[in-house]
């Protein structure tokens, strides 16, 4: 039984969490739940709306809060040798050191997209970058979130810019806003496009635009189901590994 103290369980993606963990009850447990929305009403664990006051022992924390709240979070997880995944995303740079710094201690997972599919196009990505980019095609990214996201460009864009960067030996400057200025578009450019609308969960498309040919690698998400069912298979690989710094590719090549 892999026990998980599950950070941000009054947020829209805790409420999945939560949800999926009743029907897999004999592999996982939430042994508490934290969040600074906590109200007197009853949760189906022990509740805190400060990770500090927790005492329950547990194998993993599952964090799905704010950026605000993650390097608490990640705090604590030093303080008691607990592992931890970071969904959260739109970091900062501070708090990105102070993760990589802390793998050193306990076993930290992170991943800007939980969705195992997602995950399969940017190994998909790699393999096509190298190939269309040498042919001479374009490539530009387009993400689709609801209009209650706060960070632009998504995480997962970033993701699969880098995959697709990382493929190509990391010489593709990323372009968010061509309107600063008025020119063509140079050889060297990635560019990533953000739209912001209605109650859209999420969607990314990696274009390669060549001569009189387009080719797209799509992926849809129609719920956050699917990233919870990742942030749980991510639990599981998580539980038992020792300190490191741990992604998606390792719980698929698992």
């Amino acid at each position: 039984m892999i026990r998980i103290i599950l950070n941000g369980y009054l947020g829209a993606m805790g409420r999945v969490i939560t949800s999926l963990v009743d029907f897999q009850k004999d592999a996982v447990e939430i042994v508490a739940g934290i969040d600074i929305a906590k109200t007197a009403d009853p949760a189906p664990f022990p509740a805190y709306s400060d990770i500090a006051d927790c005492d329950m022992p547990a194998d993993v924390i599952l964090d799905v809060s704010t950026e605000s709240a993650v390097p608490g979070v990640v705090g604590y997880a030093v303080r008691t040798g607990t592992n931890i995944i970071v969904c959260t995303t739109g970091l900062s740079e501070e708090t990105d050191e102070l993760i990589k710094k802390a793998s050193g201690s306990v076993a930290v997972f992170k991943s800007a997209n939980m969705s195992l599919g997602i995950n399969y196009i940017k190994s998909l990505l790699k393999r096509a970058a190298t190939l269309l980019y040498e042919e001479g095609f374009d490539i530009e990214i387009i993400e689709k979130h609801h209009n209650q996201k706060t960070d632009a460009p998504s995480g997962t864009a970033l993701m699969l810019a880098d995959a697709v960067n990382g493929a190509l030996g990391g010489g593709l400057d990323y372009v968010y806003d061509r309107s600063a200025a008025r020119e063509k578009r140079k050889r060297n450019e990635l560019g990533i496009h953000s739209m912001r609308g209605g109650t859209v969960v999420g969607q990314h498309s990696v274009v390669f635009a060549g001569r009189d040919e387009v080719i797209e690698l799509n992926h849809t998400a129609y719920s956050k189901e699917i990233f919870a069912i990742g942030a749980l298979k991510a639990a599981k690989f998580l539980a038992d590994k020792p300190p490191g710094l741990y992604t998606m590719d390792d719980v698929m090549d698992d």
